[in-house]
């Protein structure tokens, strides 16, 4: 039996670690999360939680690559061999895996190694999957990611964007989806990454142990009552977590239905300007994130408030170092138009029909 894992519905505050994690499982072309934070702030927690929670999926039940069977376009180089030879492909449901890839991690057990030699003696392609096989349709979990080697932490960023992985060695290439959720946590006191790397995670998140008297005594009582009795207290959450995982299937099937204006891609733009941020891949990070949370949300088409609270993931690491009082006062800006954002929402609810389902966002 599976040992029970802490709910992700049951963590404590630490609301926009959850909606970064939630949106890249809705959308993992986001580009990954990066979590930043001191020790015992729930990042791990908050991974292993996901993967539980996360709906199943149809998978080619002998295929090590996880290949959707449904998505044709998107198969492995074997699986696309045997639909050529007119083969029905074998269908199994199973969870989403949670990958852990240790900080030793080599670019071969990474991306997987092609047998050269049996190709060249047989012609037959060889070829042995890597993490990133393991992790297709998944979670790839690398704690303290800053202390993995600069190319192995490119390589996962790479396949995160691409969502394929492809392997050349001596003119013989194979090639599988890699489309999984990267998530990178770190403590800073222990080291940095590079800013290179720190811009190609897609969202990034900075959280500190919490403050507030109220809710350090609930993530006692929560903890010692998981502890005390695991089943009992996950039970008590499957509600939520139910409720949660509903939401979020559905948020991947409406994605793609999700739309957008002109004067959105404008309010994006605006934001990355007027914070100064180099280069456009903060624009199109803002642009993923606003769809999957406007799905998440019920939405049709994207707001102001989703184009916000997306820009509020997507653009604190990749700000120039400067003033930490400017950064300040811009993002003070930005929380006011997260507030106005809010209110026009409101707005618009208070006029629409009142037997309209509009989801809300997780706790």
């Amino acid at each position: 039996m599976a040992q029970p894992i802490f709910p992700f519905t049951a963590i404590v505050n630490q609301d926009k670690m959850k909606r970064a994690l939630v949106l890249n499982a809705i959308n993992p072309l986001i580009g990954g999360v990066l979590v930043r934070g001191e020790r015992g702030t729930a990042k791990s927690t908050a991974v292993r939680a996901l993967a539980a929670l996360l709906p199943e999926i149809s998978v080619v039940a002998d295929c090590p690559f996880s290949c959707n069977p449904y998505e044709k376009d998107r198969l492995c180089d074997n699986c696309r061999a045997r639909v050529a030879r007119g083969e029905e492909l074998p269908v199994a449901r199973r969870k989403v895996r949670l990958v852990d890839l240790p900080v030793s991690a080599t670019e071969d057990r990474v991306v997987g190694t092609l047998d050269i030699e049996q190709a060249i003696k047989k012609g037959e392609k060889k070829f042995e999957p890597g993490v990133l096989a393991a992790a297709n349709r998944g979670i790839l979990y690398v704690d303290e990611v800053n202390l993995l080697d600069d190319h192995v932490v490119d390589l996962l960023l790479d396949s995160a964007a691409m969502g394929v992985n492809v392997v050349e060695r001596e003119g013989i290439s194979f090639q599988h989806p890699a489309q999984f959720v990267l998530v990178g946590t770190m403590n800073p006191e222990e080291g940095e990454l590079r800013p290179q790397l720190l811009d190609r995670f897609g969202l990034a998140v900075e959280i500190k142990g919490i403050a507030d008297a109220d809710a350090r005594v609930e993530i006692i009582e929560r903890r010692l009552a998981f502890e005390q009795d695991p089943i009992g207290f996950c039970q008590e959450w499957c509600v939520a977590e139910e409720k949660l995982s509903k939401e979020i299937e559905a948020a991947r099937h409406a994605l793609h239905a999700v739309t957008h204006s002109q004067t959105d891609l404008y309010a994006i733009a605006e934001l990355s300007a007027g914070l100064e941020v180099d280069g456009h891949r903060s624009d199109l990070v803002i642009l993923k994130a606003a769809r999957a949370h406007a799905a998440l949300m019920g939405r049709r088409a994207i707001t102001e408030e989703d184009i916000v609270l997306a820009a509020e993931l997507a653009l604190p690491h990749r700000l120039k170092r400067r003033a930490v009082q400017d950064v300040e006062l811009r993002f003070e800006h930005l929380e006011k138009r997260l507030e106005s954002a809010k209110q026009g929402t409101a707005a618009q609810k208070s006029q629409a029909e009142p037997t309209r389902d509009v989801k809300k966002k997780p706790a």
